[in-house]
């Protein structure tokens, strides 16, 4: 047994040996790839590298010049289903991690290509242009990599990410319909607006009256002992060396009003909310559930900031309650002035890519599997709608109680192998 048990692991090592060899050598014959290296991952079932894509700053325009896009191969075999994950910002996690393995790449036991976001972290111009971060242009960078890719990575694709990679997946879908043969976009919003204007009136129905009169407490509180804690908020925010572009009064009240949603969103417990606790347990728990770190000047979240107001869109909050206490006239259109320079107030959204994904997914059927989470706030702005419209391959999982955590494996048993087998009828997979 230990000679036989020795022979496999050998032939086994021998296998991975000759696949590295392989793949090295079509990652040098890619013109586009100007550099990779082997990465380790704790998946011995794949070969991982890092790469280097070098894509086009404009598609319509090449005299504009080029940027790296930081991509990650993990090879399982050239005779695999390969899935590309289109990340909706940086990719760090996914570079750094020893564990990193995305769960439709598990499923499937498929190869990983795995897509760092345009202008966010270590894809970037040496130039940064703001103009050139658009939805049209990144959909370009995924479709440019899967084209390149799919010559010698000849099976079944799939794409897939989570929240704003979702939604990246399903843009993605939209502008290039052919790339891939089955889309597992993850809690993807299609915000129609910088402030959607679905979110609130969803806040407002989500789980029970006794759940939603329990966080509006909690912020009534933060707001009428604004006083006691307004020190401690400021003295907090100085310690961590954060700046902003309004006040940090305005930064306390809209963490209070983010609380409501980031409650939701991250599927918190309404045991969790302190009542008659002491002051310094009752701010602890405010600033780790809306931590003012995401209104700062520095917050690494830039590139999203852009977009958002450019053409992905976002949410606003429903200050109706709170009048007594906050001035809505400082938290209209509060997003281009806490999350952007000043330069930034007169820019229009543009909801042409709203309009042209709605109109796709209305008019089209593709092969694409929709997860949800019941009271994530961002399924406000998603396309649960689609249910309604009598699609024979477009479905759509909802988690019961769900958050913004949602994935394939928080479903039932039962809902969880409809899924699998659907992806096995669609990426021939056994």
């Amino acid at each position: 047994m230990k000679r036989n048990f020795l022979t496999l692991a050998i032939l086994m090592l021998a296998t991975l040996f000759v696949n590295a060899n392989e793949v090295e050598k079509m990652l040098s014959g890619i013109n586009a790839v100007s550099g990779y290296e082997k990465i380790e991952k704790r998946d011995t079932t794949r070969s991982y590298y890092m790469l280097k894509f070098t894509q086009l700053i404009d598609p319509q325009n090449a005299e504009a010049g080029t940027f790296e896009q930081r991509v990650m191969l993990g090879h399982r075999g050239f005779d695999r289903p390969t899935v590309i994950v289109t990340e909706g910002y940086g990719g760090d996690y996914a570079f750094n991690s020893k564990n990193y393995m995305e769960e439709l790449t598990y499923l499937l036991d498929a190869n990983i290509l795995f897509v760092e976001y345009r202008f966010f972290s270590k894809s970037k111009p040496e130039n940064l242009d703001w103009q050139y971060m658009t939805v049209a242009n990144s959909m370009h960078d995924y479709h440019a990599i899967t084209t390149e890719f799919k010559k010698y990575y000849t099976g079944k694709w799939a794409a897939t990410g989570i929240s704003k990679g979702g939604s990246t997946t399903m843009f993605y879908r939209a502008y290039y319909p052919n790339d891939v043969d089955v889309s597992v976009p993850y809690v993807a919003p299609l915000s129609c607006a910088l402030e959607d204007g679905r979110h609130e009136s969803f806040l407002e129905q989500a789980s029970t009256k006794a759940d939603r009169d329990a966080i509006r407490d909690f912020q009534l509180t933060m707001l009428e002992r604004k006083d006691t804690f307004m020190p401690m908020f400021d003295a907090y925010c100085l310690e961590k060396g954060y700046t902003f572009y309004v006040p940090t009064s305005t930064i306390y009240d809209l963490c209070v009003l983010e609380y409501q949603f980031s409650f939701w969103q991250w599927g918190s417990a309404v045991t969790d909310i302190p009542v008659a606790e002491s002051d310094s347990t009752i701010f602890s728990y405010f600033i780790k559930s809306c931590e003012p770190n995401y209104f700062s000047r520095k917050n690494d979240l830039e590139s999203f900031s852009v977009q958002a107001v450019k053409d992905f869109g976002y949410y606003g909050y429903n200050v109706e309650p709170f009048k007594k206490y906050i001035n809505p006239g400082d938290i209209e259109g509060y997003y281009k002035k806490v999350m952007l320079p000043a330069e930034w107030a007169d820019t229009e959204f543009d909801d042409y890519n709203y309009r042209f994904v709605t109109d796709y997914l209305t008019d089209n059927d593709p092969k694409m599997i929709y997860i949800y989470g019941e009271w994530d706030p961002w399924t406000a702005s998603g396309v649960t709608w689609l249910r309604d419209r009598n699609k024979k391959n477009i479905h759509i999982y909802v988690e019961p109680g769900g958050s913004h955590k949602a994935r394939i494996r928080t479903m039932s048993k039962e809902v969880q192998q409809e899924i699998m087998d659907k992806l096995q009828e669609w990426m021939q997979y056994r």
